[in-house]
């Protein structure tokens, strides 16, 4: 074995110990990064439990694979297949940017196979469509783009259910409040099954946080916008560490290696292709500019040039395909760096190396280098495996246990609980401004008194404190937001469901609502003077309480709709304008437009049904004196201020306001559900329409 390695320049990997696909270590005798012998991570502690609870069995018998080392042969073979994976001819466009415009091509016409216990590596120059390829083998492309082609999984079309498959994407999207341990710990507990301890969970996590050499910073906080945390390596690995909790038949990684120097690069890739192997685990991978220790870890690749395959094989194979194209690589150049040079269009004008023409364009070598992949054997090799791995079968995939709804509900409302006490943001700065505030209009406002223009300024106060707190509650939407793209990333990964995120979120922000509530509304109140009793505080409180809880529901379906925090909020305070102008303070209501202004919109605003709560609050049971102007020694009740001066409606109680505007609350959730079951929806039937257009 050593003297067949030490005779190949290039050594040709395998998964598994195999005659026809011999094995080669790292200094002679350390173990191979890419079988998983020997030592070098492991499960520290809690691998057994995985092992136990998600074992997958190796598919022997296809070109060499047997079954990986340290594993029970035909254990599950039926119930937990590995996963072959193949494309045929998959296209990829989005449509142009001019109204009528052709349709502009991503990817065109690529074809290829990933299979257990392997890494593929998608390699190319910045935009040649390696994460547009990745996302559609992963079922994620957005809205407005169409696929066409056929993508299969052990020869069917097959839905990926939670634990099948695991995708890292090139952002790290992760809370910037958790320290490295909790954001693995908390997903470890919503992710790994009901039936596991949770004192094992934790042992795993932190076995799985060590493996990606992030045991020094385990109790450091991520860090965002506002505090610095973890490098930007350092996050990376942190994204891997969550995907790779539960050890996922079918794994992509979208430029894993972005942001890590080369030592940290080869050791993050090293384990996982020691965990691609041990685990059986199928790995595609898309790798800007890999090093060449990190390449050589790579069983296949899988290289394109501005959409197109311009070749597909084995990694050891690209050398020697390269160099019967006329463009060898030279010696002590870095494969991958000899690979990109040649087919980067960037920057045509400057000429490319051939030993056959001295003088070629990029555009002219990646023809050259196309043609030959279509005319060599490559390809008609590519194909040929594909019709083999469809004919593999297998039982279809089942979605793996997970926590139960309301371990996940538990989980997700501390986890968002802890982050909101944590992000000055959120909460904690909107309470500071309340407080200034309530100071001020608490002192411009002093005791009000009973005068006859003490309606009016009751009714300012009333109108002031329902606008700013409304308004104000638009200060959130940055940390909000944040919060929805994480929810974005572990929802299409599986992790939980949208009624959790909903629930746990309603749950974990009421305490902070209450607090910048009753504080600065109790300086407010009595300040002001307005009807003492505490049952009118009470109402006062809840009142605020649904008001503020009722906007960031709303915002919740515009994050939804508009990710873009600065263009939400400019929707959002424009539909809370919109809403204030119809509230019926600023004109009343029998003065309001029929048309539009008073059906519906006077109807629909939340503003409508605040504020006339606060005035049946304030006024019922209260007398002022009339105007001595107009008429004196004469008082007039609070009743005929709501009905004559007002125009209050006291069909109904004050406190059906609140049941009014907390079902308008949760009818703006209910909204924000519907949304993103709709879009969840809707992708799947856009993918079946790109598989009819292939048909």
């Amino acid at each position: 074995m050593a003297a067949d390695a030490s005779s190949s320049p290039l050594p040709r990997w395998a998964p598994t110990p195999s005659p026809s696909r011999p094995l080669w270590r790292w200094g002679g005798g350390t173990p191979d990064a890419r079988t998983g012998t020997g030592t070098g991570g492991g499960e520290a502690g809690a691998g057994w439990s995985l092992s136990r609870m998600f074992r997958r069995p190796a598919v022997a018998g296809f070109d060499g694979v047997e079954a990986a080392p340290g594993r029970r042969a035909g254990t599950d073979a039926v119930d937990d297949p590995g996963v072959f994976l193949t494309w045929e001819d998959v296209c990829v466009t989005v449509a142009g940017g001019a109204y009528g415009a052709q349709p502009v091509s991503i990817v065109s016409g690529i074809s290829g196979h990933a299979r257990p216990g392997e890494v593929l590596a998608i390699m190319g120059p910045s935009g040649c469509g390696k994460t547009t390829l990745l996302d559609a083998l992963a079922g994620r492309l957005g809205p407005g783009v169409n696929e066409t082609g056929l993508i299969l999984i052990n020869g069917r079309r097959e839905k990926l259910a939670f634990g099948t498959s695991a995708y890292v994407t090139q952002d790290n999207v992760l809370m910037s409040t958790m320290s490295v341990r909790e954001a693995v710990y908390y997903s470890a507990q919503l992710q790994l099954p009901g039936t596991m301890p949770a004192a094992e969970k934790r042992v795993h996590a932190d076995g799985v946080i060590r493996e990606m050499g992030l045991g020094d910073a385990m109790d450091t906080r991520i860090g965002g916008r506002m505090t610095k945390g973890i490098s930007g390596g350092q996050r990376k690995r942190v994204t891997i560490c969550i995907e790779m909790l539960t050890r996922p038949r079918l794994l992509f990684l979208d430029e894993p290696t972005s942001g890590l120097d080369s030592a940290a690069s080869y050791h993050v890739m090293s384990h996982i292709t020691r965990i691609a192997a041990r685990e059986n685990m199928t790995i595609v991978a898309a790798v800007h500019q890999p090093s060449g220790d990190v390449f050589d870890l790579f069983h296949g690749l899988c290289l394109l040039s501005n959409g197109r395959t311009v070749f597909f094989g084995a990694a050891s194979d690209a050398t020697q395909f390269f160099a019967q194209s006329g463009f060898p690589c030279p010696q002590l150049r870095n494969p991958s760096d000899h690979f990109l040079r040649i087919i980067n269009k960037d920057f045509d004008e400057e000429i490319v190396e051939s030993s056959k023409a001295r003088r070629k364009t990029a555009a002219e070598a990646i023809d050259i280098l196309t043609d030959a992949y279509q005319s060599l054997a490559y390809s008609e090799k590519t194909m040929n495996q594909i019709a083999e791995m469809k004919q593999i079968g297998g039982a279809p995939f089942r979605k793996r246990e997970q926590a139960s709804f309301t371990t996940k509900l538990f989980v997700l409302t501390r986890r968002s609980f802890v982050n909101m006490h944590r992000d000055i943001g959120y909460y904690w700065m909107r309470l500071g401004v309340y407080l200034g505030i309530g100071v001020c209009l608490g002192t411009i406002f002093y005791q009000l008194g009973h005068s006859y223009s003490s309606i009016q300024s009751r009714c300012e106060v009333i109108m002031y404190t329902t606008a700013l707190l409304t308004f104000m509650a638009i200060g959130g939407f940055p940390s909000f937001v944040e919060d929805v793209k994480v929810f974005r990333r572990e929802r299409l990964s599986g992790h939980y469901g949208v009624a959790e995120f909903v629930i746990s979120n309603t749950l974990s922000a009421t305490p902070y609502l209450a607090v910048i509530a009753v504080i600065p509304g109790a300086m407010l109140y009595y300040l002001t003077g307005l009807t003492k009793g505490a049952d009118h505080f009470v109402y006062f409180v809840v009142d605020l309480c649904m008001c503020t809880m009722l906007v960031e529901s709303m915002m919740m379906i515009i994050s939804v709709i508009v990710p873009d925090f600065l263009m939400g909020i400019v929707i959002g305070a424009g539909v809370q304008g919109v809403m204030m102008l119809n509230s019926g303070f600023f004109r009343l209501p029998s003065e309001l437009p029929k048309p539009v202004w008073k059906y519906p919109c006077y109807y629909i605003s939340f503003h409508k049904y605040a504020v006339q709560g606060f005035y049946k609050n304030e006024f019922i049971g209260q007398t002022f004196p009339s105007d001595q102007l107009i008429e004196k020694n004469v008082t007039i009740s609070g009743l005929q201020v709501l009905q004559e001066k007002l125009e209050v409606e006291m069909g109904y109680s004050k406190w059906v306001n609140i049941a009014i505007l907390c079902g308008m609350m949760v009818v703006y959730r209910v909204i924000f559900f519907a949304i993103v079951k709709i879009a969840e929806e809707v992708r799947p039937k856009q993918r079946r329409m790109g598989w009819k257009w292939c048909k």
